[in-house]
């Protein structure tokens, strides 16, 4: 797992991947893939939103961030729901008068089962999160990239947006549908100043790993023994590739879906 001491840098002053005094939202920052992704753009100087349904996690997080020296404020938000991410969006730009950069992450796995045995409640419910979620704040970030001249966002699918995964049919298919909506906005808005990518993780040792495998050392070495490179994936290496497609670096990538997955999918 991350490790929290390893983010407690002093906020980095060189400015080296031109990110500093950018406004970012993050959502699904609480916790895993998000969190580690807000502590890193905070250490390049970034003003980061974090939204999550999670407000206890999500505040710790601010509070850890300004102890560190960067930047951070939280708003409760399901990215469900269409009110809660306009207000989102609006909040960013309340606060601190303009929007930049975005990392939709917010996501959940659902429950386990074959595709037969996949329940209209779990289809909906992963569906409406994981791509109605990405959908929604695109709808209401896009807007305020323009007014702002441009910016850059990722979206999280996963390997399983490139490859099938038997047992999770419904979160299988909104990965899929991520990517192809990432490739979408990518086409739409490519002369217009605004960067939008995917990155896919592999199997990465968070909250959701600890959920799939119980707990269970057997059960966990199984995941490991599905990545090619002989072990988890950190949170920490995802945020990397996250803000370098957020950074000016990647200027002539957009429409991509980045797998971060020890070669998983090379199989």
């Amino acid at each position: 797992m991350c490790v929290l001491a390893d983010w407690r840098y002093e906020v980095n002053t060189s400015n080296e991947l031109g990110l500093r005094n950018k406004v970012a939202i993050i959502t699904g920052g609480a916790a895993g893939i998000g969190r580690s992704t807000a502590f890193l753009m905070a250490r390049e100087g970034v003003k980061v939103v974090i939204a999550d349904v999670a407000e206890q996690a999500g505040q710790k997080t601010v509070q850890e961030i300004l102890t560190s020296g960067g930047t951070a404020t939280f708003i409760t938000t399901d990215v469900s729901v269409a009110a809660d991410v306009r207000d989102m969006v609006r909040y960013a730009i309340t606060r601190y008068g303009r929007l930049d950069l975005a990392f939709n992450n917010a996501g959940i796995e659902g429950q386990s089962g074959i595709t037969a045995e996949c329940t209209e409640e779990n289809w909906d419910q992963v569906l409406g999160i994981n791509l109605r979620g990405v959908w929604l704040c695109m709808k209401y970030e896009i807007p305020e990239m323009l007014k702002a001249g441009g910016g850059a966002i990722v979206n999280c699918a996963s390997v399983a947006g490139l490859v099938g995964f038997p047992g999770i049919p419904a979160y299988t298919a909104s990965k899929h549908a991520i990517i192809g909506l990432t490739k979408t906005a990518a086409l739409e808005y490519a002369t217009q100043g605004i960067r939008i990518n995917a990155v896919c993780p592999g199997v990465i040792d968070t909250e959701m790993i600890d959920r799939f495998t119980h707990g269970e050392a057997a059960a966990k070495k199984g995941m490991e023994a599905m990545e090619p490179i002989g072990r988890l994936g950190r949170p920490d290496e995802v945020a990397d590739a996250v803000r370098y497609l957020l950074s000016p670096e990647s200027s002539f990538i957009t429409g991509e879906a980045l797998p971060v997955d020890g070669r998983l999918v090379a199989r």
